[in-house]
């Protein structure tokens, strides 16, 4: 009998430890899977916060050469209305333009064609006209004419070289005769500027022009007629610094490449003196500039996202790590005073087999017991609650003096702190539900389930930070049930109805029912959200499961579940179907209220 004995508690021992590891298991997979799901969300938002970053850099990009494509086109359009232009209304027109309006810029120059035997005529026609000291520089011919530089402002003390033959200038007179061509603007390739020749070399930069042609608008019979070309130069450096040095800062560096030339032709580059982050992959747009193409790689450094202090998933882990600890000692403590309990039964069934009065006394102690493992985990549970409270207390103490005494950076870890402890709030609220659904005492009586979700209804919409929804509550029956349950039971259904459903869209949850064989009723809760998959609407409603769709949404996975469970403990049935119109719509089969039932209540 002995023997007996210590096998029995052999084996609750070895149960007792099963359950220990799977408890531990449990909290451990838990653990390291928040911690994983708040690290791929840490790498998604920097994923998020790059693509952005680029986007922006390539609208900076667009926006200044667009800027300066339309000054252009404004000052060729001035140009070409005047019916004589001199060289003191080309610096009257031109005299906008300086290095703090246009940034980058080199200066503006006026180019005519002309042939070989033209080149005396057109040289005393524009000294006639101003230019006093221009000496034409022919070069070698292309396309039958020399393109001479006539006119010229420049943005800095470097000097534009009047006279030049920019026919043989491969870049700039390529730009012009697309220009003349396409009739818009039209920007050249990379090259560096005539204007900063006298640039030591180490300071020298490539740059670009924008051409476009000058066309004759006065007088009238010369309308259309190509005058010719208005040329403004930029230097790409100083230009990509404008354009994209107050967008990314220091939080990138920036790369501008030629996408049409045969080779790499880098234009110019941004250099933070941060490093690249390894961890996010550069960017590359490409980006349509009048005439070219352009490419623009944005490589984010370590200062996009910031790395300082504690990573969410590091707190997580943390804060599972303490949880799983705190789970398991509770398990084992009473798991332990469990099979201490069962060892005193089983000798005092043994020894008291002849005695029924002291056997009945036994048997009250043991119930005694029993109540008193019931009481003692609900105080633990309980118990579980307060450190996790007094964490919330003193976060929400430090939000308040966060303005005046945390920088920037410190409320926003405080601020992810505060997120991790609402989740963790509502995972330990779900879970002490879930655990308790099955369990609590089941107080049937007849329930008007219509008062009942009109007033679930009303506690929702009057809560603090409740999110505007339609919800309308059809005429609904009286059922036999528990209130506190079946209370319970809606508030899941229809908060569900209200968070799933996406943003942009104003949430609108149907409440009706219908009667079914066998005294029973069917009530349905429809709503417009984001739906089930056909594949996962049964197991839906098993706990910790999620339906697809659902990742972008705050839960734990046990809503669903929990209802599984109150309609169960009604002897009832629960399903979903897809709405016709959008969304789900959740059904319930439960008993009607009986005779039997209405008339115990009454009396």
């Amino acid at each position: 009998m002995r023997a007996d004995r210590g096998a029995r508690t052999r084996v609750v021992s070895r149960r007792s430890l099963l359950v220990l590891v799977l408890v531990a298991t449990l909290g451990v997979a838990a653990t390291l899977l928040a911690a994983t799901a708040l690290r791929g969300g840490e790498r998604r938002l920097a994923d998020r916060a790059a693509d952005q970053q680029a986007g922006s850099a390539a609208q900076a990009v667009t926006d200044g050469i667009r800027r300066y494509s339309d000054f252009l086109t404004s000052l060729s359009a001035a140009l070409g209305a005047q019916q004589q232009l001199e060289a003191a209304e080309f610096q009257a027109i031109t005299a906008p333009i300086n290095r703090r309006i246009l940034p980058g810029v080199a200066g503006v120059a006026y180019v005519v064609a002309a042939t070989d035997p033209q080149i005396p005529a057109v040289q005393r026609f524009w000294r006639d006209r101003g230019v006093t000291d221009l000496t034409l520089q022919p070069g070698a011919v292309l396309g039958g004419r020399h393109l001479f530089i006539v006119l010229g402002r420049s943005a800095d003390t470097l000097p534009i070289p009047l006279g030049e033959d920019m026919a043989t200038a491969g870049a700039a007179g390529a730009a012009m005769r697309a220009a003349e061509t396409d009739r818009r603007v039209v920007i050249s390739a990379a090259y560096p500027l005539r204007t900063d020749r006298e640039v030591p070399t180490g300071q020298r930069q490539d740059g670009f022009v924008l051409a476009a042609a000058v066309r004759a608008t006065a007088p009238a019979p010369d309308a259309g007629h190509l005058r010719g070309w208005l040329l403004l130069g930029l230097r790409s450096g100083e230009f990509l610094h404008e354009a994209v040095g107050k967008v990314v800062g220091r939080t990138a560096v920036v790369d501008l490449t030629d996408a049409e030339a045969p080779g790499p032709a880098p234009i110019a580059g941004w250099r933070p003196a941060e490093a690249a982050d390894p961890a996010l992959a550069p960017r590359t747009l490409t980006i349509t500039a009048p005439g070219r193409t352009w490419q623009l790689a944005i490589s984010p450094t370590m200062r996009l996202i910031d790395h300082r202090g504690i990573r969410p998933s590091v707190i997580a882990l943390i804060v599972g790590s303490v949880l799983t600890l705190l789970l398991t000692a509770l398990t084992g403590s009473i798991a332990t005073s469990r099979d201490r309990a069962r060892h005193r039964v089983a000798m005092a069934t043994a020894a008291l087999r002849t005695d029924i009065a002291r056997r009945e006394a036994v048997e009250q102690q043991l119930r005694r017991r029993e109540a008193e493992l019931v009481g003692f985990a609900g105080v633990i549970a309980h118990d579980l609650r307060n450190p996790l409270a007094r964490i919330a207390g003193y976060t929400d103490f430090l939000r308040e003096e966060a303005t005046r005494y945390l920088e920037e950076d410190h409320r926003e870890y405080l601020e992810r702190v505060h997120v991790c402890e609402q989740q963790m709030t509502v995972l330990l609220d779900d879970l002490l539900e879930y655990a308790t659904a099955d369990n609590r005492p089941l107080q049937a009586r007849p329930v008007d389930l219509h008062a009942l979700v009109q007033q679930v209804v009303r506690d929702r919409q009057e809560s603090p930070g409740a999110r505007e929804a339609t919800v309308i509550v059809d005429a609904l029956p009286t059922v036999d049930g528990d209130p506190t349950l079946l209370q319970q039971l809606f508030d899941n259904l229809i908060g569900n109805a209200v968070k799933y459903t996406p943003a942009g869209r104003t949430p609108y949850v149907r409440i009706g029912s219908r009667p079914e064989p066998g005294d029973r009723w069917r009530i349905e809760v429809s709503d417009n959200g984001i739906g089930i998959p056909e594949e996962q609407r049964e197991s839906v409603f098993d706990a910790f499961t999620r339906a697809g769709g659902s990742e972008g949404f705050p839960g734990t996975g046990l809503g669903l579940a929990i209802v599984h469970r109150i309609v169960e403990r009604h002897h009832g049935a629960i399903g979903v179907d897809p709405n016709p119109d959008q969304g789900s719509c959740f059904w319930i089969v439960i008993p009607a209220a009986s005779a039997t039932v209405t008339a115990t209540a009454a009396v």
